[in-house]
């Protein structure tokens, strides 16, 4: 029982955070509603103080570390493709799906009073802003995408540097550790801030909100399950050999906490613990591979939600999309993924997506009051695609542990043991 206590106490946190959503929203309680809202905001803060460091040291480390894994290139070459190739049939999915059900059709939502957003996405912003003009404010504006460049660049110069570099691997490998443990710390609040975070959506926006955009909801939750219990399991059972139920077992701590706490980067640790602890994938590989997911790997945000949000605006405009329109969204959504970033919301790669497609830019203003309903399926689909392609890439190149792999799932009440350290160093107490 114990071993599934994280995932019932989340379970419990989901159940209270409705009922006491609904009794905020029923009976007009505002008192309750704005406590629900702040436990939330104060959870997810929580989890973003810890991002600049945790996503900054686990690059460094992870780049740094591939000196120790044999045949790096071509590891980190599949794991690039199969994060391109499962992306691009997500947002296929997501293309049909929309063609099918014209999620825009009949909705009767004015759209006098939708705005377009102040920062809005292109791919001038996108690749210039890859590079920051100050590294202080890459930490402090929280660019995620920077952050993770200066961790590239500098993992990579430790590893031309040598062994002068090593003061500064350690240093980066006991902040690594240092984060991780006050994280998993805030990751045992999960339970509070999924009752906060579901409480404050609930008393919110209710049913009055979703109904006019229910065909779309709908949506993007179908292609989300489309993609997590049948694209998923089909390759891991094909192309890994591994049972799907044995992943979802394993694996579904990490999928959950995702769903509740809406940040891939966040649930990082989690996601790499389960990896390599309770699925066999190789320290070492997993070290680089679930970070470097954590910060690019968006089936759900990025593939997706784009494509049917982007069919959703042009039939609400009134705007005739073609063939071509449909093969960019497919460019735009595979190629700009990381855009995204691993924060919660989508809202860069959406007005990147319109912007590229020349839609009006005001549907996002129609999509945003629903955001974080739809965002809990999408990041949960995130958190399970940077968990497969790790094992896919593993499973070919010889680097998946089978007595893990099929071992009973291994408690996660201890914080994770999962940065990657020199070979022959030992694990840090």
């Amino acid at each position: 029982m114990k071993r599934f206590s994280f995932s019932l106490q989340l379970l419990l946190g989901l159940v209270v955070g409705v009922a006491l959503g609904f009794a905020a929203r029923v009976w007009d309680l505002d008192w309750l509603a704005t406590t629900l809202t702040q436990v939330g905001a104060i959870f997810v803060q929580l989890l973003k103080l810890a991002v600049p460091p945790l996503v900054f040291t686990a690059v460094v480390v992870s780049v740094a570390n591939l000196r120790n894994v044999n045949g790096a290139a071509r590891l980190a070459g599949k794991t690039l493709f199969w994060f391109l190739a499962t992306g691009l049939i997500a947002v296929v999915i997501g293309i049909v799906l929309g063609l099918i059900i014209n999620p825009g059709q009949g909705v009767t939502l004015s759209t006098a009073g939708a705005k377009a957003p102040e920062h809005v996405g292109s791919w001038v912003d996108f690749l210039t802003g890859i590079i920051p003009t100050n590294i202080v404010t890459a930490f402090t504006e929280l660019n995620v995408l920077q952050i993770v460049f200066l961790g590239i660049v500098l993992g990579a110069t430790t590893m031309a540097i040598g062994e002068k570099a090593e003061p500064f691997l350690t240093f980066s490998r006991s902040v690594l550790e240092l984060v991780q443990k006050a994280l998993w710390w805030v990751i045992r609040l999960a339970p509070l801030g999924t009752a906060g975070l579901i409480g404050k959506s609930v008393a919110t926006y209710g049913w009055d909100l979703l109904a006019p955009l229910a065909k779309f909801s709908l949506g993007v939750y179908i292609g989300c399950f489309i993609v997590l219990l049948a694209v998923y399991p089909t390759l891991l059972a094909v192309i890994a050999k591994v049972n799907p139920s044995t992943f979802f077992r394993n694996a579904w701590p990490a999928i959950e906490l995702a769903f509740v706490s809406r940040s891939s980067v966040g649930t990082l640790p989690l996601t790499q613990k389960v990896t390599i602890e309770r699925l066999g994938v190789d320290r070492d590989y997993a070290s680089f591979a679930v970070p470097f997911g954590a910060t690019t790997k968006m089936d759900g945000c990025a593939s997706i939600y784009p494509a049917l949000a982007a069919i959703f605006v042009a039939q609400v405009f009134g705007i005739q999309l073609g063939i071509g329109e449909y093969v960019l969204i497919a460019f735009v959504s595979v190629v700009g993924s990381a855009a995204t970033a691993g924060l919660t919301g989508a809202t860069v790669m959406l007005t990147l997506t319109l912007s590229t497609l020349g839609l009006p830019l005001e549907g996002v203003g129609l999509l945003l009051a629903i955001d974080p309903i739809l965002d809990m399926m999408r990041t949960a689909t995130n958190v399970a695609g940077q968990i497969v392609v790790p094992l896919l890439v593993a499973r070919g190149e010889g680097r998946l542990d089978e007595a893990v792999l099929n071992a009973p799932p291994q408690p996660l009440d201890d914080a994770p043991d999962s940065a990657p350290r020199p070979s022959g160093e030992p694990a840090i107490a």
